[in-house]
């Protein structure tokens, strides 16, 4: 999928990028945004992991153009829920609204720029060399983000979404078992911490175990994120490299503060929103999720 874009603009303006405030209301689909937004509170209510899944969904969109069965996306979930919103919208006015609208509007309560449409282009090939993995270091991620046109600030801010969710004990169990591949464990991450997810995460990882990202707080949208990060009890390689780095070492201290936290990752999710935005007569209306018209 292409990007989606997360904007706070007057209404009636027209963003440089070719989206508007409440685009749907002058098309054939006027309807669109308050069906996506109660759609998605009944399956927000009946799955309280459905936000986590569609700030990572998204963020995974925002970053590459990938085929969903690419490996890196294979453990990103909330595609049913898109395809299901989707198939709601596709009886009430058909071909009108893309995929991209339907993902941003649904993964952000709150009043959305939209009128992109969905790529003419999927692929594969995309992903491995353009999403950060939970073992990257500072400098790569860093270099990901400059990349996008992304910031320090933006990488720190961005970074706070493993503030809600779960995570499977794969994805972090070399820290915990084999770190430097002498059966050690990672030096940088919380001793104490270190027993407690060995305790729910035995070696061999189970492939079906997951934990909480944010400690006692992944069920929450919030600044904790930051505090477990000094802590040294960030979940990832990639959450500990944040304090590797002076410059974004100095914006996790700033973001402990929750005003100063939401005021930052809305204005980092605006600009990631940006990219690669597809609009006006460009791109297609994908049937489809995943893949382009002409491969349906």
């Amino acid at each position: 999928m292409i990007c989606f874009a997360y904007k706070r603009k007057r209404i009636g303006s027209l963003a440089s990028d070719g989206l508007r405030k409440n685009f749907h209301k002058q098309t054939a689909c006027p309807k669109a945004e308050d069906l996506v937004r109660s759609l998605t509170r009944v399956k927000a209510e009946a799955n309280p992991a459905l936000a986590a899944k569609l700030l990572r969904l998204q963020f995974h969109d925002c970053f590459v153009r990938a085929e969903k069965d690419e490996r890196l996306n294979l453990s990103v979930s909330g595609y049913q829920e898109i395809n299901d919103i989707k198939s709601k919208i596709e009886q009430a006015c058909l071909g009108v609204v893309s995929y991209a609208d339907i993902l941003i509007l649904a993964a952000r309560d709150a009043v959305s720029f939209s009128g992109r449409r969905d790529g003419n282009v999927s692929l594969a090939s995309k992903v491995n060399r353009n999403i950060p993995g939970p073992s990257s270091n500072f400098t790569s991620l860093k270099q990901l983000f400059l990349n996008k046109g992304l910031n320090v600030n933006d990488l720190v801010a961005l970074s706070s979404a493993h503030t809600v969710g779960f995570a499977h004990c794969g994805t972090f169990s070399r820290r915990l078992y084999n770190f430097t591949g002498n059966g050690d464990t990672d030096p940088s991450l919380n001793a104490t911490y270190i027993e407690s997810l060995k305790a729910q995460c035995p070696n061999p990882a189970d492939p079906q175990t997951t934990v909480e990202m944010d400690p006692q707080s992944s069920g929450s949208f919030d600044s904790s994120y930051f505090n477990i990060i000094v802590q040294n009890k960030g979940l990832f390689q990639s959450d500990a490299a944040l304090l590797t780095d002076r410059a974004s070492s100095t914006t996790v201290q700033q973001l402990w503060k929750p005003r100063a936290f939401l005021d930052e990752f809305g204005k980092s999710m605006k600009k990631m929103a940006a990219i690669g935005v597809i609009s006006g007569n460009a791109g297609e209306i994908w049937k489809q999720c995943g893949k382009i018209n002409s491969q349906v």
